[in-house]
């Protein structure tokens, strides 16, 4: 775990013992910010007589990972994921508490589909989250798996994974974290109705080349119907997110830029990209409204691939990731370049494993499914 740069008055504080769902205990001092200095470093303070305490946002930024938990987004559901975790109590008691916020069955849905309801926005990122943390407690529950828990000392989520890692990091209650992902799936669900939009990825290409291939569409749209890279997965396969137009113009073009093909993504719209700013709003709302900590061990950020500490600049950062390019492949590469050692993608699919051998086949990832 990366070393804490808490600096402790030598006079007793009065804590807060929190216990998060995760079955993890944090004790943080009540914390306010304090200021926000040109550099945009965010320093928060606690006065005690004379004295300060400060915590600076970057006080992950020399992490040095050695175990990897990463949380897959949206499109890695399936119907039947949900079934391995009823096997183990602490994972199917998840399906039950997310049931009375989300006011239906949720696990009935993600065991039995139908799969177009489950694929829609504001079923499937609910459903993944809770499949997630419940394979959590799936893992957790194996010979060895306490352990493994115990030794993740860095996290990260693709998307909507980002939400599963801050939970797992003790950063917000299994119950609020839920909260907000629902929120999150209606406000974009939303957001993509008021607009004709669409995501397809690129395969084949590098970034330089799609980013050509979106210039070129460009110039053939109008400004409604823009295109822009909205996911930085791994060489070779790249996400763009637009106008419909706008995107039927790059699978038009995309073989004369020597793609090797193009998937028209099974999503509502042109995720994170302009096209979600009326979700911005509300996601603001939401997170202000949510007591949100410290996480425990780093969670890399979609938005700019870092960690951060500051709760505050968390929820900023949570805000403008529905409008913000995901930068899932520095992320990756950041992890391995810092030599981490071990992997595991826990929830739903192998969407994540797949996309961290793209990046180094000799990676070490393990898929935990429930």
């Amino acid at each position: 775990m990366a070393s804490s740069s808490l600096v402790l008055p030598s006079i007793s504080l009065r804590r807060s013992s929190i216990s998060t769902s995760m079955g993890f205990k944090n004790e943080i001092p009540r914390i306010s910010i304090k200021n926000l200095d040109r550099g945009g470093r965010v320093f928060m303070s606690i006065a005690v007589g004379a004295q300060t305490t400060v915590v600076d946002d970057a006080r992950f930024k020399d992490y040095k990972p050695s175990c990897a938990f990463l949380f897959p987004g949206q499109g890695a559901q399936g119907v039947g994921m949900g079934v391995e975790a009823q096997k183990v109590p602490a994972a199917a008691e998840l399906y039950k508490r997310a049931n009375d916020i989300m006011g239906f069955d949720l696990l009935d849905v993600c065991i039995n589909g139908p799969k177009e309801k489950l694929d829609s926005t504001v079923l499937s990122q609910p459903a993944i989250y809770v499949t997630s943390l419940a394979a959590v407690e799936v893992l957790r529950a194996r010979d060895g798996g306490q352990g493994i828990i115990d030794s993740v000392d860095v996290t990260c989520g693709l998307s909507l994974g980002e939400y599963t890692a801050l939970a797992f990091a003790g950063a917000f209650s299994f119950e609020d974290g839920l909260k907000l992902v629902k929120l999150r799936g209606e406000a974009m669900q939303d957001a993509a109705d008021a607009a004709k939009s669409a995501m397809v990825s690129i395969i084949g290409l590098d970034s330089e080349k799609v980013q050509q291939l979106c210039d070129a569409a460009n110039q053939e749209v109008d400004e409604e119907n823009k295109v822009q890279i909205a996911n930085f997965l791994c060489p070779g396969n790249y996400a763009v997110s637009g106008g419909l137009k706008g995107i039927e113009a790059v699978e038009a073009k995309a073989k004369s830029f020597k793609a090797r093909m193009t998937v028209r993504l099974a999503v509502a719209g042109a995720f994170h990209t302009s096209f979600m700013d009326p979700a911005v709003s509300r996601l603001e709302a939401a997170l202000a409204s949510t007591e949100l900590r410290t996480p425990r061990i780093p969670v890399i950020s979609n938005v700019d691939a870092k960690p951060h500490a500051d709760p505050d600049t968390i929820k900023e950062i949570l805000a403008r990731q529905v409008t913000s390019p995901v930068q899932w492949e520095t992320t990756v590469k950041t992890l391995l370049t810092k030599g981490v050692e071990k992997c595991f993608e826990l929830g739903p699919g192998k969407v994540i494993a797949g996309i961290v051998k793209r990046v180094d086949k000799s990676a070490d990832i393990e898929n935990i499914g429930a």
